[in-house]
């Protein structure tokens, strides 16, 4: 899979779906964080996509936020501005930056659990999102019919845990809470997000 462009929803779904259809056979989408409402525009209507999986996701519905589902509940680290900074990147419409979260705060925010000399590689290695993907509506989401799977961390201080299992109930998708688990479960918890994503593929494939 390619590197998700993090420009914004409309601008990344396009850019996967445009992949997708350079591959021919079953197509299992796998999203962590922002990158489940991208998977969850992309797969809108093709055929070739089997099943979604979230890790520690957004799952949207037609017309929510980023910027909504985030603060739905509260507790999550990423609200600004205090525990993000933004910049300005070439190219960028008109009141967008890019927005990352502070290598201070990342430790605790994002990898809560993880040794610290990795949380600090990955604080200092992270990509940013453009702040337009936090007030772009989403589309008609795929998971309305291609099958759904969800990895849910306990311990997931970005995206809160009741608001991941919110939507993936709305999703309709099959559930696997860990817990404990960071917002990264797939690197604090790697066999068990691979387990699942097994799952997804022998029961569509």
């Amino acid at each position: 899979m390619p590197p998700n462009p993090l420009l914004g929803i409309s601008y990344d779904s396009a850019f996967i779906r445009d992949f997708l259809h350079t591959i021919s056979g079953p197509i299992i989408l796998v999203g962590h964080s922002y990158g489940g409402a991208v998977i969850t525009n992309a797969a809108t209507g093709d055929e070739q996509v089997k099943a979604l999986v979230y890790v520690d996701a957004f799952a949207p519905a037609k017309g929510q936020t980023i910027g909504q589902l985030v603060s739905a509940h509260p507790g999550s680290c990423v609200l600004p501005p205090a525990n993000v900074t933004a910049q300005p990147y070439p190219g960028a419409p008109a009141g967008a930056v890019d927005v990352y979260v502070k290598q201070a705060v990342f430790p605790s925010c994002m990898a809560n659990g993880l040794p610290a000399g990795e949380a600090r590689a990955l604080a200092a290695t992270q990509r940013p999102l453009t702040s337009l993907a936090l007030a772009q509506k989403s589309g008609v989401p795929a998971w309305n019919t291609i099958p759904s799977w969800a990895v849910i961390g306990t311990a997931d201080h970005a995206i809160p845990p009741a608001e991941l299992l919110a939507m993936a109930h709305q999703a309709h998708a099959r559930v696997t809470v860990i817990d404990g688990a960071p917002h990264l479960s797939m690197i604090s918890n790697p066999g068990i997000v691979t387990a699942v994503i097994l799952k997804a593929v022998h029961a569509t494939t």
